[in-house]
């Protein structure tokens, strides 16, 4: 993934998070910028630091991704109590059995 993506995809991950979906005043989407500033290369340079900043950068992502899908599982799946049958073979994936009388 190119780091521009990554950015991207970071800044959109933290307004996911954030209660109000506005990162305009969030000191963590201040500080992914400046960290992409501060390791802004040309194609012309290599830059270890940078390629580093980006993988850290992706852990991040693939960090804040996780838990807002964790979170979605666990508002579906938590809490319910006990299912009928018909309740957890919809969740499975199956179909009962029709009763012909």
């Amino acid at each position: 993934m190119s780091a521009t993506k990554v950015l991207r995809s970071l800044l959109h991950e933290l307004r996911q998070a954030s209660p109000n979906g506005c990162i305009k005043d969030s000191l963590a989407a201040r500080y992914i910028l400046a960290q992409y500033k501060k390791y802004e290369t040309t194609d012309q340079q290599l830059c270890k630091a940078r390629n580093e900043a980006v993988f850290l950068g992706q852990t991040y992502l693939t960090y804040l991704s996780s838990l807002r899908n964790y979170n979605e599982l666990y508002k579906e799946y938590h809490g319910r109590g006990e299912r009928s049958v018909k309740e957890t073979a919809d969740v499975v994936g199956f179909k009962l059995p029709t009763d012909p009388k």
